[in-house]
């Protein structure tokens, strides 16, 4: 039953810890439990900041497509936080930046699947190089240091046009990126310093030696007849570097959760292999089922808004609970069943909205792609310890499993 507010006197804490616990293999439990008594529940943060954590699809989607709740503005000072910011706010803003300066075709152009410079052709001969060499150093192997990290590499380098070598070497710190903390620590921007260093050298380099994305940005930012004014080296690299980190760390930690998820359901796994044709359906709901982001996705609201039975007003924070939302059963009938043929599948992996994720498309078939190589390759794909034994990443914005070993 929902607890209405007032407007004087709001609700009390709801009885959970946030972040959510961190197993990336079972759905928290006040998932569900939240959904059916307090589906816009009020929370401490980690920061200690007061928040409302939505929990059903439908409030979740109107939180998403109403423009008066703001990604950008949680990068602003003084606002209330999940986490202490430990990016700078210009990596915060950068779907911002995409959005009013003249990017945002160059980026959505680039992140095209097809019409890119990364097509399923080009990342299936990827994914089969990586299986070679795993097969040529024998069971068992990590597959996030083996496949699934180099992999996801090599696909956002080869869209940003950066070096896939240099790639390797950001993919190396980028977890630091991702941390939750409840304050800002000493260090805590010094791999973002870093990597923004890379991609400016490569922002500033001979055009004649660019290319991908940071070129066709650059040529943006020089050409007086396009859409480019006010465009500057900073943001451009602030840009590029942002969709580096979250593109690489978003693909990979998925993949990880898909392959993982596909061990669990053998019998799902073989029809993939017999039937690689269904694979994009089966992605669809393995983006669904999968709980790889882990925090809220963060919004502020910009005026008094009502959710629910909740007047959430400007200034607050909201949090989506995403595995909150594509598990709800008035959504999704049978949620927790893992059901490759799950038709309508509107799942808010990607957001919705403004903010829906411009690499979607590319990141789809980047997993098709990658799935479909290790079943064919790898017919007796399978865990090489219990999935019990699974080592999750604490602090982090991902659910991350530590290592994946497999055996085949």
């Amino acid at each position: 039953m929902a607890h209405p507010t007032t407007d004087n006197s709001p609700p009390p804490y709801a009885d959970v810890e946030w972040p959510l616990p961190r197993r990336g293999d079972i759905v928290p439990a006040d998932c569900a439990r939240l959904r059916a008594e307090r589906p816009v529940a009020r929370i401490r943060t980690l920061t200690g900041d007061d928040a409302w954590l939505v929990t059903s699809y439908a409030l979740a989607r109107q939180v998403l497509d109403d423009e008066r709740f703001s990604l950008r503005d949680t990068a602003a000072p003084g606002v209330p936080r999940q986490y202490a910011l430990t990016i700078p706010p210009e990596a915060v803003n950068t779907m911002g930046n995409v959005n009013s300066a003249g990017l945002h075709q160059e980026v959505l152009r680039a992140l095209g699947p097809r019409s890119g410079p990364a097509s399923p052709e080009w990342m299936a001969a990827r994914a089969h190089e990586l299986v070679d060499a795993m097969v040529e150093e024998g069971p068992p192997v990590d597959l996030r240091q083996r496949f699934a990290e180099p992999y996801s590499a090599a696909l956002v380098c080869e869209v940003l046009g950066l070096p896939y070598e240099e790639g390797l070497r950001l993919m190396s710190g980028l977890d630091l990126g991702f941390v939750t903390s409840p304050v800002v620590y000493d260090g805590c921007t010094a791999n973002w310093d870093k990597d923004y260093a890379v991609v400016l050298r490569h922002v500033r380099a001979d055009r004649s030696a660019q290319r991908g994305l940071i070129r066709r940005l650059c040529e943006l930012r020089d050409d007086p007849e396009r859409d480019g004014g006010g465009l500057t080296d900073a943001m451009l690299a602030a840009t590029v570097t942002s969709l580096f980190g979250a593109g690489a760390m978003s693909t990979y930690v998925f993949l990880l959760h898909a392959v993982l998820t596909l061990i669990l359901h053998p019998e799902a796994m073989a029809r993939l292999r017999e039937r690689p044709e269904t694979m994009p359906g089966a992605v669809e709901e393995l983006l669904r089922c999968t709980l790889s982001i882990g925090d809220g996705l963060p919004r502020i609201a910009r005026a008094d808004v009502r959710v629910g039975d909740v007047l959430v007003r400007a200034g607050e924070l909201v949090l989506v609970c995403v595995e909150g939302a594509n598990y709800d059963p008035e959504q999704f009938p049978d949620p927790e069943r893992f059901d490759p043929d799950r038709s309508p599948n509107a799942h808010l992996a990607f957001g919705a909205g403004r903010h829906f994720c411009p690499a979607s498309a590319i990141s789809r078939v980047h997993a098709a792609e990658a799935l479909t190589v290790l079943l064919a390759r790898l017919p007796r794909l399978r865990l090489a310890l219990p999935a019990d034994q699974l080592v999750w990443r604490t602090g982090n914005i991902k659910r991350v499993p530590e290592r994946l070993p497999v055996l085949w």
